[in-house]
C-alpha cells in the first residue's frame, strides 16, 4: 500500500474510471514512440535530409496541427471524447508510423508530418476524457501521473540502443517504427475498451447532434470572446506557448547537437532521454509534489523556468571535443539532464494544469481547441528558425530557447494570474 505521506502514489491507486484508463495505458506510449523519438532527427540526417529541411518539417507539422487543432473542439463535441480519441489516434500515429518505417527521402517525412498533425484532435479529446470526471483538486496530480507514466518508458531505452548497435541506425529505426505501430494500435484498443464517455461529452454530443461542422465553427466567435475576457486563460495561453516552443526546439535538435556537435556515438543516444526520464520520475515522487501541493503555483513555475534555462545555457557552453566525447562532456551533459528533468517536467505539468484550471468548464473542448491553435501558430515558426540556426551552428537553437525561457520568467513574475483554486491575496 502507498504511504499516506506521498500524495502522488495515493492519487495513483485512488484513480477510477476514465482517469485510471488514461493514466494506466500511458506507459504504452513509451514502449512505442518514446523508443524511436531519440533517433528521429538523426534518422533523417542519415537519409540525407539537411538541418534546414528538418526544421522546415517541424514547422509544416506544426501548421498541420494548427488546422487539426482548430477542428478538434468541433470534432470532439460531435463524436464524443472516447470515439474521437480512438479514431484520430489511428490517423495520427498508426498510419504515420508505417510511413516513417519505409521512408526514403524528404517527401515521405513531409506526408507523415502532415498526417501526424491530426494528433491535435486526439490531444483535445484525450485531455477532456482524462479530466472532465476528475475532481478539480486532483488535476495537478493527474497530470503529474501522466508525465510519470510516460517517463517510465525510458527503462526500455536499452532495447533501442541494442538494435542500433547490432543492425545499424537506419534498419534499427525502421524496426522501431514498426514496433510503434503495433504498440500504439494496442493502446488505442485498450483505452477505448476501458473508458466511457464523460458526462460533459454526452451533453455536448446531444447539443451538437444535427448541427453542421461549419455552424459549430461559427460558434467559435463566442468562445473566442470567453478567452479574451479571461485574463487567466490568456496568461495560461502565453505560458503554454513558451513551453511549447522550447519543447519543439529541444525535441527536434537536442539529439542532433549531442550527436553532431558533441560527438556522442549513435548507440548511446537513447540513454540520454532515459536518464532524463528517470530523473524526472524521481522529481515527481519527491520534490515536485512538495512544491505544487499548495494552491499557489507561481513560485514552482518560476523555479521550473530557472532550472530549464540553466540546462539550456549549459548545453550551449559545453566545449566540443576534439574526438569522441570524453568524460568531461558526459559529466556536463549529466548536469544538463538533471536541470532539464526538473525544469521541463514541472513546466509540462504546470502549463497543462494552468490551462485546465482557467478554462471555462462548459466550453472546455472548444476553448482548448482555440488555445491550442493559438499556441501552435505562435510556436510553428520556431521549427524553421531553429533549423536555420542549426545549419549555421548546432548550438544556436538553444540560445533561442534560453531567450524564450527568460521571457517565461518575466511573464510569470510580472503578469501572474491566480487560478480558481488560489485565494485572492489581500492588499
Amino acid at each position: 500500500m502507498p504511504r499516506a505521506g506521498n500524495p502522488l502514489l495515493t492519487s495513483l491507486f485512488a484513480l477510477r474510471g476514465n482517469g485510471r484508463a488514461c493514466v494506466y495505458t500511458e506507459p504504452m506510449w513509451g514502449l512505442s514512440m518514446m523508443l524511436v523519438l531519440p533517433y528521429a532527427s538523426v534518422f533523417m540526417l542519415a537519409l540525407g535530409i539537411k538541418d534546414q529541411q528538418i526544421g522546415l518539417l517541424a514547422t509544416i507539422a506544426m501548421l498541420s496541427q494548427v488546422v487539426f487543432g482548430l477542428l478538434s473542439g468541433v470534432i470532439t463535441d460531435k463524436l464524443g471524447r472516447r470515439l474521437t480519441t480512438a479514431v484520430f489516434d489511428v490517423i495520427a500515429w498508426a498510419i504515420p508510423c508505417l510511413i516513417w518505417a519505409v521512408a526514403q527521402n524528404f517527401w515521405y517525412f513531409l506526408v507523415a508530418s502532415i498526417i501526424n498533425g491530426a494528433w491535435q484532435v486526439t490531444q483535445n479529446s484525450w485531455d477532456c476524457l482524462l479530466v472532465e470526471d476528475v475532481d478539480r483538486a486532483e488535476i495537478t496530480k493527474v497530470y503529474s501521473l501522466i508525465k510519470v507514466a510516460a517517463e517510465f518508458s525510458a527503462l526500455f531505452a536499452p532495447i533501442a540502443a541494442l538494435l542500433v548497435s547490432q543492425f545499424g541506425l537506419v534498419p534499427a529505426v525502421r524496426v522501431l517504427y514498426l514496433n510503434a505501430f503495433v504498440i500504439m494500435t494496442a493502446k488505442i484498443i485498450i483505452l477505448y475498451r476501458w473508458s466511457t464517455e464523460t458526462a460533459t461529452g454526452e451533453l455536448r454530443r446531444a447539443q451538437t447532434r444535427g448541427v453542421s461542422i461549419w455552424r459549430s465553427l461559427a460558434g467559435y466567435r463566442g468562445v473566442l470572446g470567453l478567452i479574451l475576457r479571461s485574463k487567466g486563460t490568456l496568461f495560461s495561453l502565453v505560458i503554454a506557448a513558451i513551453v511549447g516552443a522550447v519543447a519543439l526546439v529541444n525535441g527536434t535538435f537536442w539529439q542532433v547537437v549531442i550527436s553532431q556537435h558533441l560527438l556522442v556515438p549513435d548507440p548511446l543516444l537513447p540513454f540520454f532521454p532515459m536518464v532524463r526520464s528517470l530523473l524526472s520520475v524521481l522529481f515527481f515522487f519527491t520534490l515536485i509534489p512538495r512544491m505544487t501541493h499548495a494552491r499557489h503555483l507561481r513560485r514552482p513555475t518560476l523555479w521550473g523556468f530557472l532550472a530549464y534555462l540553466a540546462g539550456q545555457v549549459l548545453l550551449v557552453v559545453i566545449p566540443a571535443p576534439q574526438g569522441v566525447a570524453g568524460l568531461t562532456t558526459y559529466a556536463l551533459l549529466g548536469v544538463c539532464l538533471l536541470l532539464d528533468a526538473f525544469g521541463a517536467g514541472i513546466l509540462f505539468m504546470l502549463a497543462e494544469s494552468l490551462v485546465a484550471l482557467h478554462v471555462d468548464q462548459h466550453e472546455r473542448s472548444r476553448v482548448m481547441a482555440i488555445q491550442r491553435t493559438c499556441v501552435m501558430l505562435v510556436t510553428a515558426p520556431f521549427g524553421w528558425i531553429s533549423g536555420w540556426l542549426s545549419g549555421m551552428d548546432r548550438t544556436w537553437p538553444f540560445i533561442l530557447t534560453s531567450a524564450l525561457l527568460l521571457l517565461g520568467i518575466f511573464v510569470t513574475y510580472r503578469l501572474w494570474v491566480t487560478t480558481h483554486t488560489e485565494p485572492v491575496p489581500v492588499a
